[in-house]
């Protein structure tokens, strides 16, 4: 048997711990009101349009892009205007948001296609694929909400000719993208056809850790049913299971062979990544008019009695999810925002859900407990396990010593905060926190060069 592809370099094999990865995606219970936040992709934060008291529609554009590097944010649902306030995100930090109390009667934006039936028929062009993803807000759902309109709009002068769709959903626990692939892989299709055209590629690869043997066998089926398409072939790729090989540098090496150098773009070697979540809303924003309103959000811990997947309109509570899950559970340590490698425990629960939400999680005490603190034992255990060949041990005593030049040189920016050096480290060393606070030195001090 043929050994599956992977990166080369580190990596790690934590507890998957996928327990809701055989529960059907479900609404969620209508919330009574929205906290939409206007800062919810990378980039300058959206300008709202709308005022206290407006009635809105759902899908209605009511914060518009600010920049190039911006996404416009709607509506998720028809209500009314009740402020526009500051709410915390998962940071604790608290950012512009757009409060909407949820109407009973819901009505759409005039134009938008709500209805179940596949639209398989591509009409638009590169452009105006590229121009739909901008008006409809769509960001990178997998986490990192670069503006996706950004990302597909490639510089004249540069090439692509692989595009790589991210179903590797490596964090454990997390099965949203796992349950879209297995429930929603025709408008999946779709969406990466529209991907292709809109880059102009004939070849994608859809990659999908072999954990997730159903969907990567739906997948094919799918395909080979649907197939072939005017704009090439895409393939369905299976991967060894190894933390993070959802990483886009991981990811890419494993499908490609291809390296992305330090400081360098999946761009710079001939390839664009996108999650499947993005794609599905791709295929939402172009074939059928509907911005970015809502995701599907996995709400799970061992001390739940049933996890869910759960589809979740943008700007709902953390707090409504809990709700519908009967509480937090006994003996919950603390509530993690996102996957647990990359995720962030939340202080309270009125922080609404975002387009790069993926996961609720419900830690216990035995998950939760990082440890007493000792001594660097120079195991090189964190050295072994980093995917980008970095030092953390070295960048966490330079960022303690304040050698910030030192730090830069090291390579911090390279770091893809995956959390393998600290997961690894058996005198429990808090290398990750103190290599983040490295990056956020950096790039202060290299804006302040600039």
């Amino acid at each position: 048997m043929s050994r599956l592809p992977t990166f080369a370099i580190g990596g790690i094999h934590p507890p998957e711990n996928k327990i809701t990865a055989e529960r059907p995606i479900e609404a969620l219970p209508p919330p009574a009101q929205l906290f939409v936040s206007v800062s919810q992709h990378i980039g300058k934060p959206a300008e709202p349009l709308v005022e206290r008291g407006a009635a809105v529609r759902a899908g209605q554009l009511i914060a518009r892009a600010s920049g190039f590097v911006s996404a416009n944010v709607h509506a998720p649902m028809a209500g009314t205007v009740k402020k526009i306030d500051s709410v915390p995100d998962a940071s604790g930090y608290r950012r512009p948001a757009i409060v909407i109390d949820v109407a009973g009667d819901q009505e759409w934006e005039s134009g938008i296609d709500t209805s179940p039936e596949l639209a398989a028929d591509i009409t638009a062009d590169g452009p105006g694929i590229v121009e739909a993803i901008a008006t409809g807000g769509i960001v990178g759902a997998g986490g990192a909400t670069f503006p996706t309109a950004v990302k597909f709009s490639i510089p004249e002068g540069r090439s692509v000719d692989t595009l790589i769709v991210n179903g590797v959903e490596c964090e454990p626990y997390l099965t949203a993208d796992h349950r879209l692939m297995l429930e929603e892989a025709p408008q999946l299709i779709v969406g990466t056809r529209l991907l292709m055209r809109a880059l102009g590629v004939n070849r994608a690869i859809v990659g999908v850790e072999n954990n997730k043997p159903d969907a990567i066998a739906h997948l094919s089926t799918t395909l080979e049913e649907a197939g072939p398409f005017p704009e090439g072939r895409i393939e369905v790729a299976a991967l060894k299971v190894k933390y993070p090989q959802g990483g886009e540098k991981q990811l890419i090496q494993a499908l490609t062979g291809r390296e992305v150098p330090s400081g360098k773009l999946p761009l710079d070697v001939g390839c664009v990544v996108s999650n499947v979540s993005t794609a599905i809303a791709v295929y939402h924003a172009v074939q059928k008019g509907r911005p970015f309103v809502e995701r599907i959000v996995t709400v799970t811990g061992k001390g739940l009695r049933e996890g869910r997947n759960f589809r979740v309109p943008i700007g709902t509570s953390v707090q409504a999810l809990i709700d519908a899950v009967g509480g937090v559970p006994d003996g919950t340590a603390k509530v993690v925002f996102g996957g647990p490698m990359t995720g962030k425990a939340l202080t309270g629960f009125t922080v609404p859900i975002t387009k790069g939400s993926g996961g609720v999680i419900f830690v216990d005490e035995s998950e939760a407990n990082r440890g007493h603190v000792r001594g660097c034992i120079r195991c090189s255990r964190c050295v072994t396990a980093c995917p980008m060949g970095l030092e953390p041990y070295l960048l966490e005593k330079l960022v303690n010593a304040g050698m910030w030049d030192q730090v830069e040189r090291e390579g911090v920016l390279d770091c893809i905060e995956c959390g393998a050096c600290s997961f690894s480290c058996p005198s429990n060393r808090p290398l990750l926190d103190l290599i983040r606070l490295g990056k956020a030195e950096t790039m202060a001090r290299r804006r302040a060069r600039s």
